[in-house]
C-alpha cells in the first residue's frame, strides 16, 4: 500500500470546487485604482497622514516588534495609553489589549466561563464567538438571531453561572442586536452579557464611542465588551473592556493574552493616533452611517434587494454562491471591489454581496459604486 497521507486534502478541494466555494487569496498593491467597498476601513483612517506617521513614530520610538508576550517584555508605556484611552473613549474601567479581535473574543469567552458554566450565543455571531465557545469548554446554547426570549429560556433553563453573548452588530448583514433587552435579560439570571463591538465602534454612539454607548450600557457592571482595532481605527489587534476586576482576571487566566505575543508597537501607535482623531472628528462616524444608508436606499430603489444598515455594512442578496461569486468578479473588473459572503461564511446559507461604507467616500465614488453594481447584477436578481 502506498503511504499518501494527504490525499484526502485534494476531495475536498474537489468537493469545494464542485460546490462554487473555492477561496483564493489576491495580493492587493500598495496603489490601486479599484474603488474599495470590501475592506472594513470605515473612517478612512488606515492611509490617514497622522495615523500613518503616529504608526511609523511608535516603530522607531519601540521596535518593529513587542519582543514578547505581554506578561514578559511585550508590554510598552504605548500599550497602558492605548488601554486607558480605548476605556475612557468608549465608557468603561478597564481595557487590555489583544493581538487581534479574534485573540480578544477567544480570551473573554474562555476566561469568563468554566466547565459548570453555560454560554448563551446568537446564531449570527461571528466565527471567533464560535470559535470561542467551543474552546471553553463549557456548555453552549445557540439561539435564533436576535431573540432576547430564547436568550432568557436558556439561561433560566440552566440555572447555575451562565453568560450571553452577542455581536452588537452583525457582520453579514449589518443588522445590529437589541442590546437594551438583551442587558435587562441577563440582569434578571444574574448573567454577564458579553458583546463583539468590532463593527460598533467608531460607527455607532456619540462620535463613535461604539453600540453599548449608544444603548446606554457603556461601563456597566455586568457588561463586558470586545472589539477591533482594525476595523473603524484603521490598524490592527483587539482588545476587551469591562470593569477593572474583569480584566485583571484575563491577564491572569486568558491563555491568548498569557500566551501571545504583544501586540506590535506600529499598530498600537496607529490605533491610538486613529483614536486621538477621531475624538477630534467626531462628524466621521455621523457621515458613515449616512453612507450605508445612502448605498442602500439607491440600491433598494432600483429593485435589488439588500437589509437596511444598522452600521456600516450594507448586505445585497445573491441568488447563489456561484452567482454572488461572479457578481463580485465582475465588480472588480469594472473597478469596484466588494465582499462576497457566501456558505459557510453565512449561517443562513444564502449568499451576499457585502458592501463597507466609508466616511470617505464622495458623492461622485457613491454613485460610482452604485452604477457598477447594478451594471454587472445577474440576470436572475431583482
Amino acid at each position: 500500500m502506498s503511504y499518501a497521507p494527504f490525499d484526502w486534502i485534494d476531495d475536498d478541494a474537489r468537493r469545494r470546487a464542485d460546490a462554487g466555494l473555492v477561496r483564493t487569496l489576491r495580493p492587493r498593491a500598495a496603489e490601486t485604482e479599484l474603488l474599495d467597498l470590501a475592506g472594513n476601513d470605515y473612517l478612512g483612517l488606515s492611509r490617514d497622514p497622522e495615523v500613518t506617521a503616529a504608526a511609523a513614530a511608535a516603530a522607531r520610538t519601540w521596535g518593529a516588534g513587542a519582543t514578547g508576550s505581554r506578561l514578559v517584555t511585550g508590554s510598552t508605556e504605548l500599550h497602558a495609553a492605548l488601554e486607558r484611552e480605548l476605556a475612557a473613549f468608549c465608557g468603561f474601567e478597564a481595557a487590555l489589549v489583544f493581538s487581534s479581535g479574534y485573540a480578544a473574543n477567544l480570551a473573554a469567552l474562555t476566561a469568563l466561563t468554566g466547565h459548570d458554566s453555560l454560554i448563551v450565543s446568537d446564531a449570527g455571531n461571528h466565527a471567533s464567538i464560535v470559535d470561542g465557545c467551543r474552546l471553553s469548554r463549557a456548555a453552549t446554547a445557540v439561539v435564533p438571531h436576535a431573540d432576547p426570549e430564547a436568550v432568557r429560556k436558556a439561561l433560566r433553563a440552566h440555572g447555575g453561572r451562565a453568560l450571553a453573548v452577542t455581536d452588537s452588530v452583525f457582520s453579514v448583514d449589518g443588522d445590529a442586536a437589541p442590546l437594551g433587552v438583551m442587558a435587562g435579560v441577563c440582569r434578571e439570571a444574574g448573567a454577564p452579557l458579553v458583546v463583539d463591538d468590532a463593527h460598533g465602534l467608531g460607527v455607532l454612539g456619540e462620535g463613535g464611542r461604539g453600540a453599548l454607548a449608544a444603548a446606554g450600557l457603556a461601563g456597566g457592571e455586568g457588561i463586558v465588551a470586545t472589539l477591533t482595532l482594525s476595523k473603524s481605527l484603521g490598524s490592527q489587534g483587539g482588545a476587551v473592556l469591562g470593569p477593572a476586576r474583569v480584566v485583571r482576571h484575563l491577564v491572569n487566566t486568558a491563555r491568548t493574552f498569557i500566551f501571545d505575543t504583544g501586540l506590535a508597537p506600529a499598530a498600537v501607535g496607529g490605533a491610538l493616533g486613529a483614536l486621538r482623531l477621531l475624538r477630534r472628528e467626531p462628524e466621521r462616524a455621523a457621515r458613515v452611517r449616512d453612507v450605508a444608508v445612502e448605498l442602500h436606499g439607491r440600491l433598494v430603489a432600483a429593485g435589488l434587494t439588500a437589509v437596511r444598515p444598522d452600521a456600516a455594512v450594507v448586505s445585497v442578496r445573491a441568488p447563489s454562491a456561484e452567482s454572488a461569486v461572479r457578481w463580485a468578479a465582475d465588480c472588480r473588473a469594472a473597478g469596484l471591489a466588494v465582499g462576497c459572503f457566501r456558505p459557510p461564511s453565512v449561517p443562513d446559507g444564502i449568499s451576499r454581496l457585502r458592501l463597507t461604507a466609508r466616511a470617505d467616500l464622495t458623492q461622485e465614488q457613491i454613485a460610482t459604486a452604485v452604477d457598477t453594481i447594478l451594471a454587472t447584477t445577474p440576470l436572475s436578481v431583482g
